[in-house]
Order: structure tokens, then C-alpha cells, then sequence
């Protein structure tokens, strides 16, 4: 199997190429086959009529003299045996080669035919003439016939020199072609240099500048390419740096309150309090790790297969099994509205952390005593998600900011301000949308999740 472009498109070249230069060579052989067929038949003819005009009464009785000339128009380098046969009306023969056969039919025509004589083949002619004496018509049949060797031999002069004439054409195709292709292609050889060479993080378009236009949709796609791994770059950079800022402020916490702690000596309650703020700003830091791990896990979280399906509502009631305690702490009324057919294509644990996420923020922030709901539907062909509360919402001016990460709209309640980020990243990773408005009556705070339905 070839696997040269290079080859492939040579071999699509000359494949037509040689296919019209085999036909041609059948046309040509077939023309010079004509050709020698009618300058052979046409010898024959005249000879047969020389013969024929010197056929003639003498004394009553029909002679045949048979003039050299006629004889003579055949001679050839091949050497052809020649023979010929002069036969009177009543099949009397007056001259010539007896056994020399004649047609099997007769006409006031030339007649050519092919016979054999002594095993050769043999090409005749038959010419037939009327001759008169005394008022009474004699007709006479002159036959001349050679062998095929002269015949062959002008097919192959004929034949042979355009046979040699093609065979060059078409290696100087060959030739020109792959003078054409290597030309051609070293815009490609220079596209792949260009790539090659590149530093690792040297993430510049490709110019597509001189570049054949058959070439540009490969480079626009591997434009694409590059300018999702810059963003993707970008987007790590900027996670890095970050999340660096983020942990810098609890371990400089940590470590003020390790050193308090060491400095209280003998005073247990101080010492009571500094250990509960290093077990406080401990488990911030652990939230905070493991939340950094899932966000960095959604954005490369690949697009879902669709051959694994997934129940929404099952996992919404899971979740809520699981935060029904923290609710429970903060008197909020937790509660479900469930749908039919509430599939979905991609990942069981992402999911999750997606309704965990949105629930667990919308108990952090509703006052004490309230209500939240989520709410999981079908609609059409997408599986809608609403985590509603009855909180103080977040104002307008500040709403475009909140899937920002690290943006946290009240600072009074513990978080790590990563939850909208996290569920912004695994609704696009699943194909699906995210976004927030005021509830009911400009009560609270909605958070609807768009969803493509499972499809079998």
C-alpha cells in the first residue's frame, strides 16, 4: 500500500495517461494493419490486371503471356513467393500454378481472399475479365496470390516506430510529472519544516501567505488547533497563578496561628482558641485543594461519549441525601421536584459535583429557616436543572462575574468562590449551559443548567 502522496497522485496521473496511450496503440496498430492491407491488395490488383490485358486469341486458341512487370511489383527484401493461375471460362486452365484455389464465389468484381498453398498463407485476388471472338464472350479469371511476408514487414515498419514514439511520450510524462509534483509540493515540505521547527511553546499561527489554496483548510484547522491549546496554555497560566495567590493567604494564616499557639504557653483557653483556628483555616485549605482539583478536572474533562447515559434525577437525590445534614444544621427547608426521562450523556461524577456545588452555595447563602429546591425536568430535547432558594440573590451589577473564579459576592460566609466556576466548566463540557436570574417575585436567586438530552 502506498502511502507517498507523491506516488499516489503519479500513479492518478499516468493511469489515464497510460490507459489513452494503450488505446491510441490499438488505433494506430489497426490503421497500419488497414494501411498494409490496402497496399498489398492494391498490388495484387494491378498485377492481376496486367496479366490480364495480355490474355488474348491467336489463331483461334486464348493465350496467356505473362509479362515480367507483373512479377516484378512484388519484389520486396522479405522475398515473397508469388503465384498466380489463368483459368479459361469452362475452367481450362491456360497458364499458372494449378493448385492455387479460387474463391468459392464468383463475381464481374475483384474478389480478395485468403487461401494457403504448400502451408503458407496465402492473399489473392481474382480478376475476372471478358474477352470476345467472333461475336462470342469468353470470360477469363486472372488469380495472383504471395505469401504474407512483405505484408508483415510493412505492418512493422509502420507500426513499430509509433509503438516507440508512444513508450517515449510516455516516460517523458512520467518525468515531467514528478518534475511538477516535487515543484508542487515543496510548499507542503516547507509547511511541515515550519511546524516541525517550532519551540514547544511557540504557539503563532502559521502564515498562509504563498501557500496553494488546496493547502489553506490545512492550515486554518491546524490555526484552530493552536489557538485552543494557546487558550487551553493561557487558561492553565492563569489557574496556576491563581490558585498560587489563593493558598498563599491561608498559609500565611496557618502559619501566624501556629505561632500563636506556640506563644501561649500556659494559657489552655488561647491555646483552645489558636488550635480551632488552625483546624478552621486547615479545613479551608482542604476545601479549597479539593475544589482546585475539580475545576482544573472539568476544564480538561473531554466532550461525554454518547454511549453512557446518565440519570439526572438520581443524582440530584443523591446529592440532597448527602447535604440533607447541612440543611438540617441551618433549618432550611430542602426538597426535590423530579421529572420523567431525565437522561443525559456524560460523566456520573462530574455531575455530581455539579448539583453538589449548586446546592451546597444555595444552603450557604439563604438565610436560616429557609427553603431551597431542586427543581430537574425534560423539555424538548434538553434535561433542565433549576437549584432554587429563597436567599437574598445577587444584584445586577455584580451577576456577570459570579463564574468567575475566586469571585465570591459576600465574604461573611465561608467558601472558596470556585463552586459557579466549577459548575460553568462541567455544563460546557457536557455540551450544556449555565446561568443565573432573581426567583419568584424577585425573591432569591435561580441557577438553570440547560442540558442535551440522551439520545439513543
Amino acid at each position: 500500500m502506498m502511502h507517498s502522496l507523491r506516488a499516489r497522485l503519479l500513479w492518478w496521473v499516468l493511469l489515464p495517461l497510460a490507459a489513452f496511450m494503450l488505446v491510441a496503440g490499438v488505433m494506430a496498430f489497426d490503421a497500419a494493419r488497414q494501411t498494409a492491407d490496402l497496399l498489398q491488395d492494391n498490388a495484387l490488383l494491378a498485377s492481376a490486371r496486367t496479366i490480364g490485358e495480355d490474355v488474348e486469341w491467336s489463331n483461334g486458341e486464348l493465350r496467356a503471356d505473362i509479362p515480367p512487370a507483373a512479377l516484378e511489383i512484388f519484389e520486396s527484401p522479405y522475398h515473397d513467393h508469388v503465384f498466380y493461375k489463368v483459368v479459361a471460362g469452362d475452367d481450362r486452365l491456360l497458364g499458372g500454378t494449378p493448385e492455387l484455389a479460387l474463391p468459392q464465389r464468383r463475381a464481374p468484381y475483384p474478389i480478395f481472399y485468403d487461401t494457403a498453398l504448400d502451408g503458407q498463407t496465402i492473399r489473392a485476388v481474382a480478376y475476372r475479365r471478358q474477352l470476345y471472338n467472333a461475336g462470342v464472350a469468353l470470360p477469363v479469371v486472372v488469380i495472383v496470390g504471395k505469401t504474407q511476408a512483405s505484408r508483415e514487414g510493412m505492418l512493422a515498419q509502420l507500426w513499430h516506430p509509433q509503438l516507440v514514439r508512444q513508450g517515449l511520450m510516455l516516460v517523458l510524462a512520467v518525468l515531467l510529472v514528478l518534475i511538477g509534483l516535487t515543484s508542487e509540493l515543496r510548499p507542503l515540505m516547507k509547511l511541515k519544516d515550519d511546524v516541525a521547527d517550532r519551540d514547544p511553546m511557540q504557539l503563532e499561527p502559521v502564515r498562509v501567505d504563498h501557500l496553494p489554496t488546496e493547502l489553506r483548510p490545512i492550515v486554518d484547522a491546524i490555526n484552530q488547533c493552536i489557538a485552543r491549546l494557546k487558550l487551553h496554555t493561557n487558561t492553565q497560566r492563569q489557574f496556576i497563578a491563581d490558585a498560587a495567590h489563593q493558598l498563599r493567604t491561608p498559609l500565611t494564616l496557618l502559619d501566624t496561628q501556629v505561632q500563636c499557639a506556640r506563644q501561649c504557653g500556659d494559657d489552655p483557653p488561647a491555646l483552645a482558641d489558636a488550635l480551632g483556628a488552625i483546624h478552621r483555616t486547615s479545613r479551608k485549605m482542604t476545601e479549597m485543594t479539593n475544589q482546585l482539583l475539580l475545576l482544573a478536572r472539568a476544564e480538561s474533562a473531554p466532550l461525554p461519549q454518547p454511549s453512557v447515559p446518565v440519570d439526572l434525577g438520581q443524582v440530584v437525590s443523591s446529592v440532597l441525601e448527602e447535604l440533607i445534614l447541612a440543611a438540617q444544621r441551618r433549618e432550611i427547608d430542602l426538597g426535590a421536584e423530579l421529572g420523567e426521562d431525565l437522561r443525559v450523556a456524560g460523566s456520573e461524577q462530574l455531575l455530581t459535583a455539579l448539583v453538589a456545588n449548586l446546592v451546597d452555595n444555595a444552603i450557604r447563602y439563604t438565610r436560616e429557616g429557609g427553603c431551597v429546591t431542586a427543581r430537574c425536568r425534560r423539555i424538548g430535547d434538553e434535561v433542565v436543572l433549576d437549584v432554587i432558594d429563597d436567599g437574598p440573590g445577587i444584584p445586577a451589577e455584580i451577576r456577570a462575574h459570579v463564574f468567575e473564579r475566586f469571585y465570591r459576592g459576600k465574604t461573611d460566609v465561608e467558601g472558596t468562590g470556585l463552586g459557579l466556576s466549577i459548575v460553568q466548566r462541567i455544563a460546557q463540557s457536557h455540551g450544556g449551559t449555565v446561568g443565573v436570574a432573581p426567583g419568584e417575585g424577585r425573591v432569591g436567586l435561580v441557577a438553570t443548567v440547560h442540558l442535551p438530552a440522551w439520545k439513543e
